[in-house]
């Protein structure tokens, strides 16, 4: 077995390097998508994923994270109430078991089959999944942030999105309930 299909890559990328292979994680959560176009179910299943790293970045999952990667899910990818939940338990549980491995993967497989106009709208999607517990920690900030770079999305367009969430944001909170009221 060579090194790239023992890392989930398959022949053809060590070989030619050209074909983008599909992780694990994906094929796992495509599996629940199957009545769908393969490359749909793709870009949902890694959607989905992404979402839930931003849900897993302090540790914790809320219910109200959850909720909204279901609503999320089932809204960006035309999907029952069921396939939603489905899809977003998969990636849920493949965050937890894999995250620190695939993040990045998953990531640069989002990358490479969005638009730029997708990875702007995920951009915003990150930010209400982080904004569904009532506040936006650094942690969840600071990992959308690495998220927006690894998908290439310019700076202003990461600060016009993070600006519609402001008042979500926990350090701007904490700034506001430390200066005296006159």
């Amino acid at each position: 077995m060579s090194i790239w299909k023992l890392l989930g890559f398959g022949e053809e990328a060590g070989s030619q390097g050209t074909a983008l292979p599909e992780t694990e994680t994906v094929r796992k959560i495509t599996g629940a998508l199957d009545q769908l176009p393969l490359e749909r179910a793709r870009f949902i299943a890694a959607f989905a994923y992404v979402l839930s790293r931003v849900a897993r970045a302090d540790q914790t999952i809320s219910p109200e994270e959850v909720r909204a990667m279901e609503q999320i899910v089932m809204q960006k990818g035309q999907l029952s109430e069921e396939q939603a939940i489905i899809v977003v338990q998969m990636a849920k549980t493949q965050s937890i078991l894999f995250g620190g491995i695939e993040d990045f993967v998953v990531t640069r497989e989002f990358n490479a089959i969005a638009k730029a106009e997708e990875k702007r709208a995920l951009l915003h999607c990150l930010y209400a999944v982080a904004a569904a517990s009532g506040s936006i920690s650094s942690l969840e900030d600071n990992e959308i942030r690495q998220i927006a770079s690894e998908l290439k999305i310019h700076h202003p367009d990461i600060i016009a999105v993070r600006l519609q969430f402001k008042e979500f944001l926990e350090i701007l909170m904490d700034m506001k309930t430390e200066v005296p009221e006159s």
